[in-house]
């Protein structure tokens, strides 16, 4: 099987089948809730397609430039932007649609929790993930070849994730079964997938020498399980605080909050500049 055609199984199939069931639900009146509405879905989704396209493409650039993995040339049709095959980016672009539209699925199906939030939370899981990424880091750097692959994903992946949970780790965590059931499926999903890439028709291969060599199953490295679980974290926890209410209402909070500091500012500038004035008359 090339590229393109997993790509057409694995992800434009799913795409078609959650397209049609969504257009289904709307034709029926089955609607996201309120509560996770306050963004189009299409538009969140859209953005983090560009936003996977800008973010990745240098990352696995370097992978491909430094072997970490390589694709075999006679599945990918030789069109290549800089190290990687056009495949590899029409993977960014159907990730995002294929996980956003599942969340979407289960977002018209699952009962949606307004239970209070915790905003206690966002400070430390931040901060245990930064801690996560100095050691990720100090491994990559120190670890030996081994850690490269296991490395580059986490030193990749986790500031942004970082960064999502000191904004809402709280509203993330009132809807944690959503979370939970949208990236787990889909984690395990595409890890499925990727086996039969890797063991099934060598599509790609990853160095063995660039990683820790743990094969869940006995085919599919732990590095690219780790992959699919941080890139799915990272589309569906933007992808809901996008779409949150709770997330509006907190940025118009901070709008709000940035308006009167920079009042609070022009005010104390204009007051210096009146005394300053009234001294060089006096």
């Amino acid at each position: 099987m090339t590229y393109f055609g997993f790509l057409g199984w694995f992800l434009a199939l799913p795409i078609v089948a959650l397209a049609a069931v969504a257009l289904w639900d709307q034709r029926r009146g089955r609607a996201i809730p309120p509560a996770l509405s306050a963004t189009p879905l299409w538009l969140a989704i859209a953005l983090h397609v560009l936003i996977a396209l800008v973010y990745t493409t240098p990352w696995d650039n370097y992978l491909v430039a430094t072997s970490v993995w390589w694709y075999n040339p006679a599945l990918v049709t030789g069109i290549t932007l800089g190290w990687v095959p056009i495949e590899e980016y029409t993977f960014f672009v159907v990730q995002p649609i294929l996980a956003g539209l599942w969340l979407g699925f289960l977002a018209r199906r699952l009962k949606i929790s307004e239970e209070p939030l915790r905003p206690g939370l966002r400070l430390w899981s931040a901060a245990a993930l930064g801690a996560l990424w100095l050691v990720m880091l100090a491994l990559l750097l120190a670890g030996g070849p081994a850690w490269n692959y296991m490395g580059l994903i986490l030193v990749w992946a986790l500031p942004p994730v970082a960064l999502q949970l000191f904004f809402g780790a709280d509203i993330l965590w009132r809807h944690r079964r959503l979370l939970l059931l949208s990236i787990g499926v889909m984690t395990l999903y595409l890890a499925l997938a990727d086996s039969l890439a890797i063991g099934g028709w060598g599509i790609w291969t990853i160095d063995p020498a660039q990683s820790l060599h743990l094969l869940l199953g006995g085919v599919l490295p732990l590095e690219e399980f780790v992959f699919f679980l941080m890139t799915n974290v990272l589309l569906t926890f933007g992808v809901v605080l996008l779409v949150a209410r709770a997330s509006h209402e907190r940025f118009a909070a901070l709008r709000q909050w940035l308006q009167r500091l920079t009042q609070r500012e022009e005010s104390n500038a204009r007051y210096a500049l009146e005394a300053k004035t009234q001294e060089e008359e006096i």
